[in-house]
């Protein structure tokens, strides 16, 4: 290999990543005692970027935006070598505060005499064409739009008492010394004096509120919809279509299928109620659209399943036009086999190419023209397993992680345990 081919390599090989704090948002005082209400519950980056929500047990979102907007990439950079490198900009995006809103508050559901807390169970960007921005946030029962916009806001400083503005009383005071030969009339009966006084009044009056009036821009959240009454179960998760106009919502038995516009009804698509509930073998864990066709979705299960669906074959989608289940899975089992098994999330690489799901062992890709197993596997917790035992004993091994994947589709992302 000659050198010029050997450097032109290395200039699209990604550097090592390197993890470092870039920011810390709501870091505590010493001594402050941390609130169960502050406590992050759900976060959601908008689709370029510039924006990032954050929704907490409060039931509130946080929506912080990009200080310097858009960030600029490499010049001396062509396109395929930017869309190949992770740091394809000069400068790592830092963000500040924009603006917060409470989305939630908590409720009672008399018919089964159960509390609905306020906690932010998932928030989701919505795509627009007109550069505004709207968000999704659900908490275990009711999902919400929000509109997001910059309002001009008037801000009024104290009033100070000019002298040229004269009262009524003034005015008649001294209308009342003036002869009735010097009060020439007019048509009305009134004054011609009287009238040129409150003319010269008035724009007086007009001149001091405009010098003390000025506008600020504001951020205000609208509640636009709300979809609720749909699931008997809690949501466990929302997601947008790529044509603009739907959105699923899933609970641990079923997925509705939503219009924006349209918040009194939805469209059930899956359905897996037993008739009787003691033939459930297994529930929804998550629900995604495909990012590009807007026609497939796919959804994973407590059983390690993860179905590919196609909307055009029937109205209701019992059928799956695919499953992804690992070969590995289908050995020998023992008492933690399924609760391990379990999906906790599941994402599209944004080509729609591959599926990236996480159970409580493993992060595994998935190709989806290959069903029998994942082309990759990152065993996350492997150094767990000998003390599952102990983990199901204090419920940790009910905990569930997420994952992401980076705008190039070279790298994920995925949680674990703080080890001392």
């Amino acid at each position: 290999m000659s050198s010029s081919s050997r450097d032109s390599f290395s200039t699209l090989t990604p550097p090592p990543l390197d993890w470092k704090f870039s920011q810390v948002f709501g870091e505590t005082t010493p001594g402050e005692d941390l609130q169960d209400v502050d406590v992050v519950s759900s976060i959601g980056f908008e689709k370029s970027g510039d924006y990032l929500a954050v929704g907490d047990r409060g039931g509130r979102v946080v929506i912080f935006q990009a200080k310097h907007g858009k960030h600029t990439p490499n010049s001396f950079l062509n396109r395929n070598e930017l869309e190949r490198l992770d740091c394809a900009f000069t400068t790592h995006p830092e963000y500040q505060y924009k603006t917060e809103f409470q989305s939630h508050e908590p409720e009672f559901d008399y018919l089964k005499s159960m509390e609905i807390e306020e906690k932010i169970n998932r928030v989701k960007w919505c795509s627009t064409s007109n550069g505004s921005l709207f968000i999704l946030s659900t908490n275990d029962k009711t999902i919400k739009l929000w509109k997001v916009r910059e309002k001009k806001v008037k801000k009024v400083r104290d009033m100070e008492h000019h002298s040229v503005v004269c009262s009524e009383n003034d005015l008649l005071g001294e209308g009342s010394f003036m002869s009735e030969l010097d009060k020439p009339p007019t048509t009305n009966g009134y004054n011609l004096d009287w009238a040129e006084k409150i003319a010269k009044d008035t724009l007086s009056s007009q001149e001091v509120q405009t010098k003390i009036t000025h506008t600020e821009e504001a951020t205000r959240a609208n509640c636009r919809k709300v979809y609720a009454h749909a699931h008997d179960f809690n949501i466990n998760s929302i997601s947008n279509n790529s044509d603009g106009e739907t959105f699923i919502s899933s609970d641990d038995l079923r997925i509705n299928l939503w219009n924006l516009e349209i918040s009194d009804q939805c469209f059930n698509i899956i359905d897996m109620k037993p008739s009787n509930m003691e033939d459930l073998t297994e529930v929804i864990t998550v629900a995604e659209f495909h990012p590009i066709h807007c026609n497939l979705l796919a959804y994973s299960s407590s059983r390690g399943f993860t179905r590919l669906v196609d909307m055009r074959q029937s109205a209701i989608c019992d059928h799956s036009a695919r499953i992804l289940q690992d070969a590995e899975c289908r050995g020998s089992k023992s008492f933690f086999t399924e609760l391990i098994a379990s999906i906790s999330d599941m994402k599209f690489t944004y080509d729609g190419q591959h599926i990236l799901t996480r159970d409580y062992m493993n992060l595994k890709l998935w190709d989806m023209r290959m069903d029998s197993s994942p082309v990759a596997v990152f065993k996350i917790h492997e150094h767990l397993r000998p003390k599952l035992s102990d983990l199901y004993n204090d419920d940790s091994i009910f905990d569930k992680f997420e994952c992401c994947i980076s705008g190039d589709g070279l790298h994920f992302a995925t949680g674990s345990y703080r080890f001392a």
